[in-house]
């Protein structure tokens, strides 16, 4: 004689809660596997733009002005 029994509610409401639980567990593994898929891309990326980057001047440097050689 059993104490107590799952009714036809109880199972389909476990059923539902279940489906639920694997939903959000495959959800949550898609979605580390895009922000991981995109921080490997956005590090590749600054890489890229690092070996692009030359460090040059924006401009040859001025020669300095002598006082002695004033034209006048």
């Amino acid at each position: 004689m059993p104490v107590a029994r799952i009714t036809g509610q109880g199972l389909t409401s476990i059923a539902i809660l279940v489906a639920c639980l694997w939903t959000c567990v495959i959800g949550e593994r898609v979605i580390l596997g895009r922000a991981n898929a995109d921080a490997v891309e956005v590090i590749q990326a600054m890489r890229d733009l690092r070996s692009r980057t030359r460090r040059e001047p924006a401009a040859a440097p001025a020669r300095p002005h002598r006082a002695d050689h004033r034209v006048g």
